[in-house]
């Protein structure tokens, strides 16, 4: 049974599958980027790297976030490390990964990112894959 982090991001209990997570991090300054995509909170330094770090509510298309988050978790895409910012984490813990049910309504952003359900105390929880919150072509120029 896959383990999952359990996060909130925009005020959502969400789910990310452990394979996608290389690490959760507290992140220190935030260096803007000039002209960067409105999903690109800016550049971080992290353990003698460099990392671009993703305002996840702007990748989502919700208002971008306006709060010094802090709390991200590190993902790899296509060999670069991203910190997508989270608003909390909560546990790891093994899940099912259940396909996203009809019915199930999500606006374009969180369908976008949706990658199945989990169920933690009868409660459904959304799957998210974190290279969703990747803009296209980032990756290619990072």
């Amino acid at each position: 049974m896959p383990l999952f982090l359990i996060a909130q991001i925009a005020g959502r209990i969400v789910a990310i599958e452990s394979d996608q997570v290389e690490s959760v991090v507290d992140i220190g300054t935030i260096i803007p980027v000039p002209r960067a995509d409105h999903h690109v909170r800016g550049l971080a330094a992290l353990r003698s790297r460099v990392v671009t770090v993703i305002d996840t509510r702007a990748a989502l298309g919700l208002e971008p976030g306006t709060t010094a988050a802090t709390r991200a978790v590190i993902t790899i895409v296509e060999g670069h490390h991203y910190a997508v910012l989270v608003d909390a984490l909560d546990d790891v813990a093994p899940f099912e990964l259940a396909p996203l049910a009809a019915g199930i309504v999500l606006d374009k952003g969180w369908l976008t990112v949706g990658r199945g359900i989990i169920e933690r105390d009868g409660e459904p929880i959304l799957a998210i894959g974190l290279a969703a919150l990747i803009p296209r072509g980032l990756a290619l120029a990072a």
